[in-house]
């Protein structure tokens, strides 16, 4: 039996009042360019997910966040060996304003107009769960953990 890795990537559903960030992917990404997602990344060694939140979204887009509670998660093959766990934090802006630092574009939306984009399928099931529970609440996490 082959061994299989599990890479842990992060994703954040990123509120400003009653606004969320999302972020399309350049071009040039390996998997589903130019499709819209949640921000975040890989987490590294040693992490945890939401400093590994904290750090891509910096990365990704120049802005600080608060992660705070874990709101999705779903683990899928990717092949060869390869299992990625994604999991998505709610997580409240900071400071910043957003800049496409690696990411193609950014827009702010509220959860009403997120059937508007083409997201990457991994994004979908969040996508999902934020239109079925209305509004993200730091106090209320959706029943699929």
């Amino acid at each position: 039996m082959e061994a299989v890795e599990t890479v842990l990537v992060v994703a954040g559903v990123i509120r400003k009042g009653d606004m969320l960030l999302i972020a399309q992917r350049k071009d040039d990404c390996k998997r589903e360019p130019g499709k819209w997602e949640f921000p975040g990344g890989k987490a590294e060694a040693g992490e945890t997910p939401q400093k590994a939140l904290a750090r891509e979204i910096m990365e990704e887009l120049g802005v600080r966040i608060e992660a705070g509670k874990r709101v999705f998660c779903v683990s899928h093959a990717e092949g060869r060996g390869i299992r990625i766990r994604l999991q998505a934090y709610l997580a409240d802006w900071r400071d910043g304003e957003p800049k496409a630092l690696d990411v193609k574009d950014f827009r702010w939306v509220r959860i009403a107009e997120l059937d508007g984009y083409d997201w990457a399928r991994a994004d979908l099931p969040i996508v999902r769960k934020l239109r079925s529970n209305a509004a993200p609440s730091s106090d209320k996490a959706p029943a699929n953990q």
